[in-house]
């Protein structure tokens, strides 16, 4: 009965659009600026060698060694892409090899927050 393709009842708007993901790395600190709806701004991380660590109810700044493990993309260990849940390798100011896992959202607030897993 119907044939052909049907019409769009409208076209697409901006808001609609998505962007390139952050893809947080391992390594010097780079931060980019984006203008978001409503005159906003989202700072996205693109890398960070240092994350602020919570032990022993106690925040610590460490330096990241690598990704230990990512439930979003396995393919993200081999590449050091850090995502909110991601853990890593991290190393405290004392020298010691400690595991830690993101609680941030480092694409979304330009951070990197973790907490220790003992």
């Amino acid at each position: 009965m119907f044939k052909g393709r049907t019409k769009r009842s409208r076209g697409r708007r901006r808001y609609e659009a998505g962007r390139e993901p952050s893809n947080t790395t391992v390594g010097e600190r780079r931060v980019k600026h984006i203008r978001v709806r409503g005159g906003k701004e989202k700072v996205r991380l693109v890398a960070d060698r240092y994350a602020d660590v919570i032990i022993d109810k106690k925040p610590v700044k460490c330096e990241i060694l690598s990704v230990v493990e990512n439930s979003a993309n396995k393919d993200f260990i081999r590449r050091n892409i850090i995502t909110k849940g991601a853990i890593l390798k991290a190393m405290t100011s004392k020298g010691e090899e400690i595991q830690i896992k993101i609680t941030s959202r480092p694409g979304q607030d330009g951070l990197l927050n973790a907490v220790s897993l003992l």
